[in-house]
């Protein structure tokens, strides 16, 4: 006997062939929090009721994978609502970053509070994500900037997993910002960051990736490839945010890399292109701070598309740039702002997502052997997912075969 079945739904498998992976009229069971059998009802092997312990009919609904958000900063202390004011008083991101807000004000309130505090207010910011069908969420740090602060932040990620029902990864990202601390000694936080940070984080298993800040208000390319040897000598995956606000060619060095991802990309060149395609590395678009820093210049989606570069969509959540806990509101921007297809940009928050995190044999897609974790959704299409707008969709979420 299955432990769960569902049956009277759609299935967007996302499962690539054919539009969504779909399977109409079809049924998914779950065994031991894994996929057990998927396909059309009309194949059951028998009545549904004779199969499965608890039989939950969906009306029709369409059943997608959980939602993948590959790129969040969820854990952090305070908020930048303030500088939300200065922005729209004519001050750029650029200045305000500068003048010493930015990620170091975001510090200051990170340092000062505790890892119980981190957890509790990232909760919050977490349930909005789930509300709309996450499962799976990646968590950066990259705040604290030293590491009793930068592992407290890793930490608090962890506890996040266990209080949202939802699988965390976790991303160390202390080259973030240049702490106030080292200020006139760039070389000496870069090196504590590689030797010192790193090696730490790895021996306590509290990340799966390290990521950096490659921008002309962060850090170099020659800064993130010294930091990104150090994590693949501690063997830790990387990516790197890149391309967001001036060209630095940071996506071709992560390429280099293999990196699972290289996120933002707004100024992304061909050459940078031609390696992502080259090396696998998955494009992270991240609509809510192309929106929020309201920026002009967009992505090279069509270059993109046309090179075979995957593309994976994020909610970016984040204290100043992207301030969103709306998957399904990433879903609607990448298509109104990015061009995505509805397809493309499912695709990009489920399958592609898991392909940015390292764990498409595990979720991403509904398939045999996969967790179950599936997100039921009274539609009518997939399509509509990107279409509406603070519509309260989601009629289930089921975490490793759990209704959750």
């Amino acid at each position: 006997m299955w432990d769960t079945l569902w049956v009277d739904a759609n299935l967007a498998t996302m499962a690539p062939g054919k539009p969504y992976g779909a399977i109409e009229r079809g049924a998914v069971a779950a065994k031991d929090g894994r996929i057990a059998w998927i396909g059309y009802a009309a194949d059951l092997p028998k009545p549904p009721d004779e199969l499965a312990h608890d039989v939950r009919r969906c009306n029709n609904s369409w059943i997608t994978p959980g939602l993948v958000d590959c790129h969040t900063h969820l854990v952090f202390g305070g908020d930048r609502a303030r500088e939300f004011e200065l922005r729209l008083e004519g001050a750029s991101y650029e200045e305000i970053a500068r003048a010493g807000g930015g990620i170091v004000s975001t510090v200051a309130a990170t340092r000062a509070a505790t890892r119980e505090e981190l957890t509790e207010s990232a909760a919050l910011r977490l349930a909005g994500l789930t509300r709309e069908g996450v499962t799976t969420v990646e968590v950066k740090s990259g705040y604290g900037l030293d590491l009793e602060n930068e592992l407290k932040m890793l930490r608090a990620a962890g506890d996040l997993a266990v209080r949202g029902n939802v699988r965390v990864k976790r991303t160390f990202l202390g080259l973030h910002a240049l702490p106030l601390e080292f200020k006139d000694d760039r070389a000496a936080y870069v090196q504590l960051v590689a030797d010192v940070m790193i090696p730490a984080v790895a021996a306590e298993g509290a990340a799966d990736a390290v990521d950096a800040f490659c921008e002309n208000i962060g850090f170099t390319t020659e800064e993130v490839d010294y930091v990104f040897s150090a994590a693949r000598a501690s063997g830790l995956e990387v990516k790197l945010h890149a391309e967001q606000l001036s060209n630095q060619h940071g996506s071709a060095l992560a390429a280099r890399y293999k990196a699972l991802s290289a996120d933002h990309l707004e100024y992304l060149d061909d050459a940078g292109i031609v390696a992502m395609a080259e090396n696998g590395t998955v494009a992270v678009l991240l609509p809510g701070a192309f929106y929020f820093l309201r920026e002009k210049q967009l992505p090279p989606i069509d270059t993109l598309r046309k090179a075979g570069v995957r593309m994976a969509v994020a909610s970016d959540c984040n204290p100043g740039t992207s301030p969103m806990t709306s998957p399904l509101m990433a879903l609607n921007m990448a298509c109104t702002l990015f061009r995505l297809t509805p397809e493309e940009a499912l695709a990009g928050i489920t399958r592609e997502g898991a392909r940015a995190l390292g764990i498409l044999d595990e979720a991403g897609t509904l398939e045999i052997g996969k967790a179950a974790d599936l997100a039921i959704w009274d539609v009518k299409s997939p399509a509509e997912l990107s279409y509406w707008l603070g519509a309260p969709l989601l009629r289930e979420r089921v975490f490793a075969g759990r209704v959750v």
